[in-house]
């Protein structure tokens, strides 16, 4: 009896020994397989953060890149802007042999000596007051004052280094104040017409009268 007791010890002893050893070698495995586990994800963290870093720099890498591009490529642009600028501030031969500069300068001379002649002639053919000869030198006067504010224009479109603008800008500008000095010399001309007409019939109701003076005088 005795000797089965502890033989039944000894067999419970081994089962405990190994139950403990299972036990204590399973909570060992899964110590293990944790750390393991840490590992592998600490190896995982540090893998992405390298690849976030490594993008991080692609990226600043790009933006540098791309702002010095784009800061070349403005600054280019801006040269070239420039260049073009100041080549607007240029006349071209073209445009100063432009055959509309002589006639818009030929078209002043025409009216500055066909409105000195007209209102010599009117002021001293004393058929106008002096109220309406003032009209008339106020008339010429600024008829005067646009045709030289034409000329100071042409001068400005002429003459290098005055005004940005295209060739064809240019000779736009000179046809347009061609057009405007060809009618100030027409308005001069119709103005003038009538003015002599105005005159002329004056003159004759001038005649008419003394006529008729003289003949009431005979009667007497």
């Amino acid at each position: 009896m005795k000797t089965n007791r502890i033989n039944r010890l000894g067999a419970i002893s081994k089962v405990l020994l190994v139950l403990c050893l299972t036990f204590g070698l399973s909570a060992s495995v899964r110590a293990q397989s944790f750390e393991v586990q840490q590992l592998l994800l600490n190896a995982e963290k540090l893998t992405q953060l390298k690849s976030i870093l490594r993008d991080m720099k692609k990226g600043y890498q790009t933006l540098t890149t791309g702002y010095r591009l784009v800061k070349n490529i403005s600054q280019g642009n801006f040269s070239l802007h420039e260049t073009f600028l100041n080549g607007l501030m240029l006349v071209s031969p073209t445009v100063r042999k432009y055959h509309r500069i002589a006639d818009i300068i030929t078209l002043q001379s025409q009216l500055n000596k066909e409105y000195s002649n007209s209102f010599s002639r009117f002021r001293e053919g004393g058929t106008f007051s002096a109220h309406e000869i003032d009209y008339l030198e106020r008339v010429y006067g600024q008829l005067v004052r646009l045709t030289l504010r034409n000329l100071e224009e042409l001068t400005m479109v002429v003459t290098s280094g005055k005004l940005r603008m295209s060739d064809d800008e240019r000779l736009q500008a000179i046809d347009r104040i061609f057009l405007e000095m060809e009618d100030r010399v027409t308005f001069l001309r119709d103005f003038n017409e009538r003015t002599s007409l105005l005159a002329l019939q004056r003159k004759r109701e001038m005649s008419e009268l003394k006529r008729m003076k003289n003949w009431y005088d005979l009667k007497r």
